[in-house]
């Protein structure tokens, strides 16, 4: 591979000005995930994206799950990991450690992270601010929680100070019972209530594929009536389906568009909100085709 010249690299720069111009002081949600969270080489990476698009004008929020880290934390204390219809069932001793990992070690550990790439961040939770409210999901669950109401101020003014809000996923209710929030969830509640610009879910796929068995069959956009055709066709299927479900929620609360990217590619964030192409499967209220 030949090296790039320094005309090469202003080029580049230069055809990422009118996205920048594009996000400039708008409010992106990021839902970060899946082995973008667990590689140490793409986690640096997801946090000098995050840095760049903060430092260059972009609110970027950062909305954070660990279910692998709270499996982790249970079998270290000798519980035992126990799901019903493929959630966790949080009984009180188990959300007590949710708590301790999310808000914990995974929230500060990203902290540090962002801090080490040169950023600004403060480590928040839904409980902070009664940021997120919720309600028990389902009693066979325990302490996992629907959302109930987002109070955003805390978010906003910890933006407007000039920090990168990094949000673990806890909620409380009336009586002040914590409960673990599924972050896809959460983070198209936080979004919808932001009105944010962006919604980009991380995911471990290349985006919505017509053929699950082929990255090539890639769905680069998709309108909310044809997410419904997909559905019904059986080509969203599996874990996708709450996925989406949560892509289309957050554009009936008011997100303008949210974007399923792979979290595998490295700077798959920077990919989209700075390029032409884009990343992964952006869906929309009509049937824009372009990344406007």
């Amino acid at each position: 591979m030949f090296p790039i010249t320094n005309a090469q690299r202003a080029e580049i720069l230069t055809q990422a000005l009118p996205h920048i111009q594009k996000y400039y002081d708008k409010v992106i949600v990021i839902k970060y995930g899946g082995n973008a969270m667990i590689s140490p080489e793409l986690k640096e990476q997801v946090m000098e994206d995050i840095v760049l698009l903060s430092l260059v004008g972009v609110k970027v929020v950062l909305v954070h799950g660990g279910g692998p880290e709270i499996t982790d934390m249970l079998k270290r204390v000798g519980k035992e990991t126990v799901f019903h219809d493929g959630l966790r069932v949080t009984d009180k001793e188990t959300v007590e450690v949710a708590q301790m990992v999310l808000a914990g070690k995974i929230n500060k550990d990203l902290v540090r992270l962002l801090e080490g790439k040169g950023g600004r961040a403060i480590g928040l939770s839904g409980i902070d601010g009664g940021m997120l409210k919720a309600e028990m999901k389902n009693p066979a669950l325990g302490f996992v929680g629907n959302v109930t109401g987002v109070d955003a101020s805390p978010i906003l003014d910890v933006l407007n100070a000039g920090y990168i809000p990094v949000i673990s996923t806890l909620a409380c209710d009336a009586e002040g019972s914590v409960y673990n929030v599924n972050a896809d969830t959460a983070a198209a509640q936080i979004a919808g209530a932001m009105h944010a610009e962006r919604l980009f879910m991380m995911t471990d796929i290349a985006g919505i594929l017509r053929n699950k068995d082929d990255p090539s069959s890639l769905i680069p956009y998709l309108s909310v009536k044809e997410a419904g055709k997909l559905f019904e066709s059986g080509v969203i299927s599996g874990g996708m389906i709450p996925k989406v479900e949560c892509c289309l929620e957050a554009i009936f609360l008011g997100v303008k568009k949210v974007v399923i990217i792979d979290g595998r590619v490295p700077h798959s964030i920077l990919i989209e909100t700075l390029t032409d192409e884009g990343a992964g499967t952006m869906v929309s209220e009509g049937d824009e085709n372009e990344r406007d």
